[in-house]
């Protein structure tokens, strides 16, 4: 067996979670709560979610097309289960996607999420005739990071309205409460944005695509031309011998547990997952 085929490469990111710079999921907390702090403190009469959000009028202002990201940044004030809600959602599974992506790619799926969400509620908010509308919140967004979270995870038991159960069923349930919810024209969730952001989980997950390798190397024409694929052949031998290190280090986590590795023994088992999601595109 490969060292790309065994279960705790394919299924399993390195469990615990660190609370510092180097994590994306705390960084994206901490801007999610200062954009509510600053409308506390600063917009008394005029939320910022005014200025910020998504408005349903941006087919006949085009030139506001930056709120398809302003959007997924701001909450109800008047309701901070909003933001809680939210935030709660995104440690609890982002921190896994960020463990099986890296903080940069990562990054670059969670915004891509936020704008692909903001547009079809924009199309579905049009084609429904809603009339004037406003959207805002980090929810598209979520739900995304929480659909790859599942499909990586299936099996995974997570709690969902208090009971346990698998995480691929648990987001089937989000995504048809959000399907249900599109025709109640009376619901402040913009159930639009949540499959939105679903879709856009579904599509990243089962193409394989890399974010960053969409993105050119810089602005000149050759820096733009389609960048070629490269394929990494290992070794026999050399991946052997990556498995039985794997191996060790996974038993001296077992005898006596994660606080035991060191630095180099995390970034090898990271470096061993990127290995794996390289392999699988």
């Amino acid at each position: 067996m490969g060292l790309y085929d065994r279960d705790y490469i394919r299924d399993d990111p390195p469990p615990g979670f660190s609370l510092g710079a180097q994590s994306m999921v705390v960084n994206l907390l901490i801007a999610n709560v200062a954009f509510v702090l600053v409308d506390f403190l600063f917009f008394e009469n005029h939320p910022l979610s005014d200025y910020l959000g998504l408005r349903s009028d941006l087919l006949r202002h085009p030139w506001n097309c930056w709120q398809l990201l302003t959007a997924g940044f701001v909450h109800s004030r008047r309701d901070l289960a909003h933001i809680v809600f939210n935030m709660v959602g995104l440690v609890m599974f982002g921190r896994g996607m960020e463990e099986v992506y890296g903080r940069k790619e990562f990054l670059r799926f969670y915004l891509a999420a936020v704008v692909v969400a903001s547009l079809v509620w924009i199309a579905v908010t049009n084609l429904l005739s809603r009339g004037e509308a406003i959207m805002y919140g980090a929810s598209g967004a979520v739900m995304a990071v929480t659909v790859l979270y599942a499909l990586h995870f299936r099996g995974r038991i997570v709690l969902t309205f208090g009971i346990p159960i698998p995480a691929l069923a648990m987001a089937g349930i989000y995504m048809v409460f959000g399907v249900w919810g599109l025709g109640n024209q009376k619901s402040e969730v913009a159930h639009a944005a949540h499959l939105g952001g679903a879709a856009f989980a579904l599509l990243y997950y089962f193409s394989g695509v890399n974010l960053g390798r969409l993105a050119p190397t810089s602005l000149s024409p050759r820096g733009l031309r389609p960048r070629p694929k490269l394929r990494v052949h290992e070794p026999e031998g050399r991946e052997e011998n990556l498995a039985s290190q794997v191996d060790r280090i996974l038993e001296k986590i077992s005898r006596e547990g994660e606080a035991s590795l060191s630095a180099k023994e995390r970034r090898f088992l990271e470096d061993a997952s990127r290995r794996y999601q390289q392999r699988r595109r």
